[in-house]
């Protein structure tokens, strides 16, 4: 198995290159151990952006060291010994040793063995007699046994598979042989991460960067890795992503807690979580709170809406806002917002609502209050020039709409100076006994009475009396054009079909009348 491994080199600086990371050796084929006789190409990595123009080798067998140089990267070895590389700038690399042997039995194992990685041993016998069967140990332990492969794989390794290992192979039951043993140490492919934070105790408000930070071995440096972070073990801020930094653009005090984060290999085969990393968030105290009116100044008109606003100059977070009267000291309503500002409305204000008002507010660091603000309700005005209508049911409301309207229409089209006496008049369709015609537009101070059916089916007999009554007590008869004000009553009255002469009782004439309006004009 081929190990590469890509690293960038610095960028120049002042005309100078950076300092040079170490390149690392690969083999291929990938055994530290091959029988003597075949050859090893070995290659100095690490220059992914250029190649050397040389390449200086140090090879060292029994305190015997030979140098030597070579076009590119690559050297074809077949003796044994510690081999180390060096390019232009760079360190010189660490040693891989090589062993040529001339055995006919031996166990073949990879130069490094990363976590995550596909372990391969293998057993290779040279010689004309064949295995049956071979068998793995593991410090002295059988790991397996198997008379089709001669391989051990051993898939995702981890640190637990590190050891002494050693293959046992059979031919006919007859011949054993032993192979060397090779040490396995599994490397690790990245250390468990480090979260950190731009600030452990920020303020609320404020944006906080996180970052999980780890390390690639430089034979693994191009291994990508995802990321993930997450809050007390149960709230995860960001699926995996390539990313190893996270921004939290706005934190809060409910935000404070234990933090984490995960590295892993793409494939799964290697995951690692940090340390946990506790993070308080403070709050800045509420102050300066200030309520204030719209209407401003606390004038408010009566029947109209009073908005109440209570701002804080200072304070983060989630802040509860109180409203009260100075009277009572009860609440009239609370708002919790994350706001420095908020607003209560009076939709309907009243007479009796005014008075002193003041609110309070509270980011759990207890409450502050305001100023009390006096409200001062006025009187609507044109209250008392206005018309008060009572509903009348059914078919009365009809015949009273149709009284005011002919009020109305005498008082507006009578010509100045002519006197109501001498309007048109007009009689019932069918007047009973004792009864006349009575004008349209009574004479002020008199009871009129205009007599009409409503709801044919039912036969009941409908009439209204309608009079003016100066605003002053005093008889004296004044065109309706004069300003005096004057009040006009209506009285509609109903009353049941009776055989006796239309007369009704005097007890069914309590019991019908129903007083319809008063409108002051």
């Amino acid at each position: 198995m081929l190990l590469w491994v890509s690293l960038l080199v610095l960028a120049p600086v002042s005309g100078q290159l950076a300092t040079v990371p170490k390149p690392v050796i690969s083999l291929h084929p990938p055994w530290t151990i091959v029988f003597q006789g075949e050859r090893v190409n070995i290659t100095c990595d690490g220059f992914h952006f250029y190649a050397p123009e040389k390449t200086k080798w140090y090879h060292q067998f029994q305190r015997v060291m030979k140098t030597r140089e070579t076009p590119g990267n690559t050297l074809e070895v077949c003796e044994s010994g510690e081999y180390r590389c060096q390019a232009q700038g760079s360190p010189t690399s660490n040693s891989v040793y090589l062993i040529f042997s001339s055995g006919n039995f031996i166990l073949q194992g990879p130069y490094s063995v990363f976590e995550g990685d596909t372990l391969v041993l293998r057993c290779q016998k040279r010689g004309k007699e064949k295995l049956t069967s071979v068998k793995y140990t593991w410090n002295g332990k059988t790991l397996s046994q198997s008379s089709k492969s001669w391989d051990l794989l051993i898939p995702q390794a981890s640190s637990n598979n590190s050891g002494s290992y050693q293959c046992i192979g059979f031919v006919d039951k007859k011949y054993v042989f032993r192979s060397n043993t090779k040490v396995i140490t599994i490397q690790e492919l990245f250390p468990h991460p480090k979260l950190k934070a731009t600030a452990s105790q920020p303020t609320e408000g404020n944006s906080v960067n996180l970052s999980c930070e780890t390390q690639l071995p430089l034979e693994r440096s191009d291994t990508p890795l995802h990321f993930i972070f997450f809050r007390d073990d149960m709230v995860i801020l960001s699926d995996w992503s390539r990313s190893p930094e996270f921004q939290i653009p706005t934190i809060w005090r409910e935000n404070s807690g234990s933090y984490r984060c995960g590295a892993e290999t793409v494939t799964h085969s290697v995951r690692k979580h940090s340390l946990p990393l506790q993070i308080h968030v403070h709050s800045i105290p509420v102050s300066g709170v200030l309520m204030e009116t719209q209407p401003p100044g606390g004038q408010v008109v009566e029947g109209e809406m009073l908005v109440l606003v209570c701002s804080v100059a200072e304070g983060t977070g989630s802040t509860m806002f109180s409203w009260h009267r100075e009277d009572t000291k009860e609440s009239l309503g609370r708002k919790t917002q994350r706001s420095q500002r908020a607003e209560l409305e009076i939709p309907v204000i009243r007479e009796s609502d005014a008075g002193g008002y003041y609110c309070t507010a509270d980011n759990s660091h207890g409450p502050v209050q305001s100023e009390v603000v006096n409200i001062t309700v006025r009187e609507a005005p044109g209250n008392r020039h206005g018309l008060i209508a009572v509903v009348a049911t059914g078919g009365l409301l009809s015949l009273l709409l149709l009284g005011m309207a002919l009020l109305f229409y005498c008082w507006r089209w009578r010509k100045p100076g002519v006197s109501f006496l001498a309007e048109e008049t007009r009689c019932p369709l069918t007047p009973g006994p004792g009864e006349s015609c009575h004008p349209i537009c009574p004479v002020q101070g008199e009871v009129q009475l205009l007599h009409g059916t409503v709801h044919p089916k039912e036969k009941d007999l409908v009439y209204s009396d309608i009079q003016t009554i100066q605003g002053e007590a005093n008889t004296s008869r004044k065109p309706l054009e004069d300003k005096d004000t004057s009040i006009v009553y209506s009285e509609v009255k109903t009353q049941l079909p009776d055989t006796s002469a239309g007369k009704v009782s005097s007890k069914d004439e309590d019991t019908m009348e129903i007083y319809e309006n008063v409108l002051l004009i």
